[in-house]
């Protein structure tokens, strides 16, 4: 934990910086004086030139990564595989969270836990249409452009839509606990056991896969397995250790620009956590072939980020605090996830009829920008968001629109995940 913990560090100094002014004040994007100044010109003080090689670095490891989970899916499912990918790309936002819980700030766990939410939703989904339609508008046009997704990403939809629903529960009870930690825990295990029963993808696509993952899978016997794993392994151990000057570099350039705290903690500090995912997810998103798959890259780290990282951050609280605790959760925090809540349900709805469209992603990317211009307005936006989400549903309800990611998991489910003992009888 000691290079990637460094890199938290790194961010955990400048939030915490201004600690107090990030309870209300700092939330409504104020930069914080005094020793918030000290801290900010401390991390100004970080090489910024070790980006010439830290950056070229970090997108090898998310191209040695992206390699591994395109071998892997033909050895366990893609799902599977993908779900593998988005532990390792996560990893360091799970670093910086843990920090910033086992610090108990709520302010600063709340801005950055549905900050990196809200920036995958609402940047990294339309940016991922948006690079497959640049690649392939000559021959479809911007209108024509869709995103088909596979009949087994399925999983992936309903699974985004079971933890968004109980975190109704944590807005309307405002806290978050180790009970609620240890059923977040539960839906993710049962998301990857229905992964693990889906089959692996036919060989006989391997001609569309990068030469590397090819090698990789035409290794004799075992080979293949420690040939997918090496690359796993190799890619995480780069990112590992290229991390932390990474974050150094790229904050402490973003403290030079002057950046805010609030806008830091909210955007900056997951945009660069979750970088090395995006690296991957844009460089399939370039074919067309390859875009869905890009899209759940995106997606299945949702679903981590929802359960998993949700879920550790009661326990590191309350392991700093020496006592089962829960995070409470005022007005403003409260407000913050109702706003991610709405938000990843709208893009669950517009991926339920497993497709994803130029108009969804525009609608998508405007509305987080506009909360990242305009925070005061948030409250609103919900409202926006609420609007489109009963359009969404009174299309379904009206015939016009198939919410077809339903009917198809369960397809799955009789298919595939229920043991052989059930099906006999």
């Amino acid at each position: 934990m000691s290079v990637m913990g460094g890199g938290a560090d790194t961010v955990a100094a400048a939030v915490t910086a201004a600690e107090g002014a990030a309870a209300h004040g700092a939330t409504h994007g104020a930069a914080a004086p005094g020793h918030g100044a000290e801290a900010a010109g401390s991390i100004a003080g970080a090489s910024v030139a070790s980006g010439l090689w830290t950056f070229p670095t970090l997108v090898f490891s998310a191209f040695v990564l992206g390699w591994a989970a395109e071998a892997a899916q033909f050895v366990f499912s893609q799902g599977l595989s993908l779900a593998i990918l988005a532990w390792l790309q996560t990893l360091p936002e799970f670093a910086v969270e843990a920090v910033i819980a086992w610090n108990q700030n709520v302010p600063l766990m709340t801005a950055n836990f549905t900050g990196s939410l809200r920036l995958l939703v609402g940047l990294g989904w339309p940016l991922i249409f948006i690079t497959r339609a640049v690649f392939g508008v000559k021959k479809t046009g911007l209108r024509a452009t869709v995103i088909t997704l596979e009949k087994e990403h399925a999983v992936e939809v309903v699974s985004l839509f079971v933890p968004i629903l109980y975190f109704v529960i944590i807005y309307f009870k405002a806290s978050l606990n180790l009970i609620d930690a240890a059923i977040l825990l539960a839906m993710y295990v049962a998301y990857l056991q229905v992964l693990a029963r889906i089959p692996p993808k036919e060989s006989e696509s391997l001609e569309d896969i990068p030469r590397v993952s090819r090698w990789a899978l035409t290794r004799p016997g075992r080979w293949k397995l420690v040939a997918i794993f090496g690359l796993f392994l190799a890619g995480g151990l780069i990112l590992y250790f290229v991390a932390h000057p990474f974050y150094q570099a790229m904050l402490g350039m973003a403290v030079t620009l002057g950046v805010s705290q609030f806008v830091f903690v909210q955007w900056v500090a997951p945009f660069l956590s979750e970088f090395p995912e995006k690296v991957t997810a844009f460089n399939w998103a370039r074919t067309g072939s390859k875009a869905s798959l890009a899209l759940m890259n995106m997606v299945s780290s949702n679903i981590n980020q929802w359960t998993v990282l949700a879920a550790m951050i009661p326990i590191v609280y309350s392991i700093s605090r020496g006592e089962p605790s829960s995070i409470p959760f005022d007005d403003y925090h409260r407000t913050e996830i109702l706003l991610t809540v709405i938000q990843s349900f709208l893009g669950m709805l517009l991926l339920a009829n497993l497709e994803f469209r130029w108009y969804e992603a525009i609608g998508l990317f405007v509305l987080w920008a506009a909360q990242f211009a305009l925070p005061h307005v948030r409250e609103e936006i919900i409202l926006v968001y609420a609007a489109w989400c009963v359009f969404e549903l009174g299309l379904a309800v009206a015939g016009r629109k198939q919410l077809r990611a339903f009917p198809t998991f369960l397809a799955l489910w009789r298919a595939h995940a229920k043991p052989a003992g059930a099906k006999r009888r």
